[in-house]
């Protein structure tokens, strides 16, 4: 097992209490049906939730994220390259209006060009 892998494996079983949140709302093709994934490893990276079959990614933030913009914009260009779209949400949010973030991943994916 990769290294990458292990490490989603670790992530899965201690996720922040908005990703809990999240992922409660998301899984079992909860929301519209979508299936999603939880700590997903795409190429070199981790990302927190992926619906293949729109291309989503879906970032909870923290505030650690505020210090390390660059960083989250090298792997959003990453992901962006492979044909991905990313929405980032914060902790913040998923505890505060829950149903707005939900309406804000529908959105994203009403707005993902279908693929040929």
């Amino acid at each position: 097992m990769s290294e990458k892998t292990e490490r989603a494996q670790r992530f899965r079983r201690h996720q922040t209490p908005a990703e809990q949140a999240l992922w409660q709302r998301l899984r079992a093709n909860r929301l519209d049906r979508l299936h999603f994934r939880r700590q997903q490893v795409i190429d070199s990276l981790i990302v927190d939730f992926y619906c293949h079959s729109v291309g989503l990614v879906v970032e909870v933030d923290g505030a650690v994220h505020k210090l390390q913009t660059a960083a989250d914009a090298e792997r959003d260009n990453i992901l962006q390259g492979r044909g991905l779209t990313v929405l980032h949400v914060t902790n913040d949010e998923v505890r505060a209006d829950m149903e707005g973030v939900l309406q804000c991943i529908l959105q994203s994916v009403e707005a993902i060009p279908p693929s040929l």
